[in-house]
């Protein structure tokens, strides 16, 4: 039975590469006009945002425009942490340099994202982005929205002691494997595997870069140079930010795993497709709604989603695996996920309880 489903999911992955293979190949010019552009539009509105001199309904547009460009330009990580080594040199440093300083969000705290992709971890206890949602009673939606609160005090309080951590080895090993994830599930093994080629060096100038951006924001309103008000709006950016890729990574899948083991083929099927919507691009920037796609060739670039997505559809067959989750909005994904919950309710309480127990 492992054989056929290990050969069947290969098939499956296999046919749809075979299918899209020509849009495999990166194109950087798409990727700096996509990134530089998107910089402009969201620095360009945050700073009109946090200047407060405008009328309120058109303050309030600002905002709107600007954690939706902050968004899309943070969410480049994602690309950068999938671009293959030694591609694209340039673009990773200066998206680190012009969005992960700034935002602190560096580009080393996503390196666990691909375990979120292998089979031996997706969905299990292990897997930090993932939550057993569909099997939840309550208090697994309540402490995702929390994140959103508390996330962003937490990441600048982590880049404010961070020099502290280069005292000693052990401090730093720990803070690297332990205090370096973005991760929607705390009690999951989140630890940084770190690899004999893990560019340490580099790792260390962000952090330490972050830190220095962290402590100028904090002293700027003590020395005078901006007002203490200009706090509450940063964090008011971040919190608009993080509850745009919450809402967002509430759709990505159907969280349906009970913390067992998915083999590539359910890994896919737990993923979602969103066809379109006309808010879609602003909640699922550069290619996020076509996840379940994503995740099946996690390979392709972001930019040859949305074409890759309407050959396949087109190309394979009916009764292919690849028609069976495709949504044509966010809130068709959440009615989809509400109704499951309500038929696992009763059964809810031990499942959370049972995979809980797993990452303990």
């Amino acid at each position: 039975m492992e054989e056929r489903n290990h050969d069947h999911r290969g098939e499956l992955a296999s046919e749809a590469m075979r299918i899209v293979a020509d849009l495999a190949a990166p194109r950087p010019i798409l990727y700096w006009l996509d990134f530089l552009f998107s910089l402009f539009v969201a620095y360009g509105t945050a700073s009109l945002y946090l200047e407060g001199a405008l009328p309120p309904g058109v303050r309030l547009l600002c905002y709107l425009v600007a954690i939706g460009g902050l968004y899309r330009i943070s969410i480049f990580i994602h690309e950068v942490i999938h671009l293959p080594r030694g591609k694209m040199r340039g673009f990773k440093v200066a998206w680190n340099l012009l969005a992960g300083i700034p935002m602190l969000t560096p580009s080393f705290l996503y390196v666990n994202h691909l375990v979120h992709h292998r089979t031996r971890h997706y969905g299990t206890p292990g897997d930090c982005e993932y939550l057993p949602l569909a099997h939840d009673i309550g208090k697994g939606h309540a402490f995702f929205a929390l994140q959103i609160l508390v996330m962003p005090l937490l990441v600048v309080i982590r880049f404010a002691l961070a020099p502290i951590s280069f005292l000693r080895p052990s401090w730093r090993r720990w803070t690297l494997e332990r205090a370096s994830s973005l991760a929607i599930h705390w009690h999951a093994d989140s630890r940084h595997r770190l690899p004999s080629t893990a560019p340490l060096g580099w790792w260390a100038a962000l952090d330490l870069a972050c830190s220095a951006r962290v402590w100028v924001m904090l002293f700027a309103p003590v020395l005078g140079w901006t007002e203490w008000s200009r706090l509450p709006l940063l964090y008011s950016l971040a919190v608009g930010v993080l509850a745009l890729n919450q809402l967002r990574t509430l759709a990505a899948h159907r969280f349906s795993s009970e913390g067992g083991r998915l083999d590539h083929e359910a890994q896919f099927l737990d993923s979602t497709n969103i066809t379109g919507s006309w808010y879609s691009e602003y909640l699922f920037p550069i290619g996020l709604r076509y996840h379940a796609l994503h995740h099946l060739l996690p390979s392709l670039p972001y930019h040859a989603l949305g074409a890759a997505h309407r050959r396949l559809v087109a190309t394979l067959p009916p009764d292919s695996p690849y028609h069976a989750n495709l949504y044509p909005s966010l809130f068709a994904v959440l009615r989809d996920q509400y109704a499951q919950r309500s038929r696992n309710r009763s059964e809810a309480r031990p499942k959370w309880d049972r995979w809980h127990r797993r990452s303990s």
